[in-house]
């Protein structure tokens, strides 16, 4: 499961609880993924389908969220680790060249959609204690506020949406 190698995984009330994570850590990496491929957060950025793009889409989600929206680092931490999941899932599964990344504030939620050229629709699985993969779509359940897939004439954009206080 894309980055979630040695860190605890989800249990008690519904949250995950993960390895700490410092935003501040990754700043200089997160801005040259920013122009790199530009901002997500004013339109669809393209990305490589390959593990590695998981880091760049999780360093361009960083960025969005705690720098330009100026939200949490909970928030930004559980957003990371999502975007990493809808990520990972369309680099292991659609056996696209290319996925898109978008990410939108709205009010009171935040929206994050991965979009790929596959119709093949995601499965959320049962999880059991000692799986060690088949975690993605149980960790955008539980984290998420509402996750969703739209199915579009040529792929299918999978999405989640996480409430925020408006300012």
């Amino acid at each position: 499961m894309a980055g979630l190698e040695g860190i605890e995984q989800p249990r008690g009330r519904g949250r995950a609880t993960t390895g700490r994570w410092s935003p501040a850590v990754e700043d200089e990496l997160a801005l040259k993924a920013l122009e790199t491929y530009g901002n997500p957060a004013e339109q669809e950025v393209s990305l490589p389908s390959r593990p590695e793009s998981a880091a760049a889409a999780r360093r361009l989600a960083q960025v969005v969220v705690l720098r330009q929206w100026g939200l949490t680092p909970r928030m930004t931490e559980d957003a990371v680790l999502l975007v990493s999941e809808l990520v990972g899932n369309a680099v292991r599964h659609t056996g696209a060249l290319v996925f898109h990344l978008r990410m939108r504030r709205l009010r009171g939620r935040i929206r994050v959609e991965v979009r790929d050229p596959s119709r093949g629709l995601p499965c959320l699985l049962p999880v059991q204690e000692l799986d060690v993969s088949g975690r993605g779509l149980f960790l955008v359940d539980k984290l998420s506020d509402r996750w969703g897939v739209d199915l579009l004439p040529r792929g299918k954009t999978t999405w989640f949406e996480m409430r925020v206080a408006d300012r």
